[in-house]
């Protein structure tokens, strides 16, 4: 007798008919025709059941703030770090804790249950991370908040952000954040590199910088990151993020550099959405885009995640806390458009962004828990082209979100009554 049986699934992998049983909140197998009684039982349909979306780059502190105290008129990244400027001294722990539960009540609609948020700790008063750690624990029974300490004005650019950030660690952040690119020196970048993954390393805790989010081809940041993270012992728990510079540097010196970061076992973060919107502001024709080199990451075996970033906040007024919008966005600018780049891009949205996270019993197998989503899709390239509906949701084992397939109803002399956009899936995709 299990609590949960889905029949009929269609796995990310391929497989099709399987049924996944559910005990206590895990997986306990998973193959065709289980025979067995269950409390529940769920049929797919053919559907595609996956584990969860997992975003690895995220500002919860800043979300949902979009218009306060004034909109983005520019548009660009550094009236956007005006803005914040402006927005955080008066910022309350009340706001932050309300934007943020509205934000997870949308990420959860969307089968999005683990992310990895930046806290800014460049306030010594530290009310975002007063308020994201007490969010942590009011989400923790449906959704996963890692928090990251990020001295978004740089660690060393302004006078007690050094102590502010190891406050926020001893209060229980858990992944230690940089900006390099931002401080006033490249000198003071390699600086801040050194020493926070020297903090990192003392403390046994992850690394996830900002690094070189930028359009100039000479911040370099991240070789040094490579480099800090063999010299401290950091392998496999250091991620870059955005790493958009990578995009207008020559192919020479990224031959050199990829190999370096697959090498110290590093992760890359790429943000589609907003690498899209705020990079080459600077040019007219041709006009570079700025999204780093993620085909080329995933040839030398480099762990490619792909995060949202902001989700209308001063940076970026669009968003949908939808990871599948970052995999689509993704596929056009790299125009990785085959069927296996889909399943590639698929995968920097759920399992490679778990891996980065250090989420535990995460997965469709026997023995991880019991968190899944039913998508009105029948393979990972479909649900990137549709951006699906949620039908179900699942937490160890619980439904706790649904959304009804979408179905539009015709009126139409001779044609058919019902359209299911699913069902428009290319025969070799079936």
């Amino acid at each position: 007798m299990f609590d949960l049986i889905i029949r009929n699934a269609t796995l990310p992998d391929g497989r099709t008919g399987q049924d996944i049983a559910v005990r206590e909140g895990t997986i306990a197998a998973v193959e065709p025709g289980i025979t067995a009684d269950a409390g529940e039982v769920i049929d797919a349909g053919g559907l595609l059941v996956t584990p969860p979306f997992v975003d690895p780059h995220f500002h919860m502190d800043a979300t949902l703030s979009l218009g306060l105290p004034r909109m983005n008129r520019s548009g660009t990244l550094l009236e956007g770090i005006a803005l914040w400027g402006e927005l955080r001294p008066t910022l309350t722990k009340e706001a932050l804790i309300d934007r943020a539960l509205r934000y997870c009540d949308l990420a959860i609609s969307k089968g999005l249950l683990a992310v990895r948020s930046h806290v800014d700790v460049s306030d010594p008063r530290l009310v975002t991370a007063e308020a994201l750690l007490e969010v942590r624990d009011l989400v923790a029974p449906y959704l996963q908040l890692q928090l990251v300490a990020f001295p978004q004005d740089g660690y060393y650019r302004e006078p007690g952000i050094t102590e502010a950030l190891t406050r926020a660690l001893d209060m229980g952040v858990e992944v230690v954040g940089g900006i390099p690119h931002f401080e006033r020196t490249m000198e003071d970048g390699a600086r801040s590199v050194e020493a926070l993954c020297r903090i990192a390393a003392d403390r046994g805790l992850r690394v996830d910088m900002h690094c070189d989010e930028t359009d100039d081809p000479l911040s370099r940041h991240v070789e040094t990151l490579a480099a800090q993270t063999v010299r401290f012992g950091l392998q496999g728990r250091v991620a870059g993020s955005h790493l958009t510079s990578m995009h207008s540097m020559d192919n020479y010196y990224v031959s050199k550099l990829l190999p370096l970061m697959a090498e110290a076992q590093m992760a890359a973060i790429p943000n589609p959405l907003i690498n899209m919107m705020l990079q080459g502001r600077h040019d007219t024709y041709p006009k570079r885009r700025g999204l780093t080199r993620i085909p080329q990451m995933l040839e030398m075996g480099i762990n490619v995640g792909l995060g949202q970033d902001c989700v209308m906040d001063p940076w970026y007024s669009m968003g949908t806390g939808d990871l599948l919008d970052v995999a689509h966005m993704a596929v056009h600018a790299t125009q990785m458009g085959s069927i296996d780049d889909k399943r590639a891009l698929f995968d920097a949205v759920t399992v490679n962004s778990a891996r980065i996270m250090g989420l535990e019993g995460y997965g469709l197998e026997s023995g991880c828990h019991a968190d899944m989503v039913i998508l009105q899709a029948t393979d990972p390239g479909e649900a990137i082209r549709l951006r699906p509906n949620r039908i179900k949701v699942i937490r160890r084992g619980k439904t706790i979100a649904e959304t009804a397939p979408e179905v539009s109803t015709l009126m139409l002399d001779g044609r058919p009554g019902k359209v299911d956009p699913a069902a428009y899936a290319p025969k070799a995709a079936q």
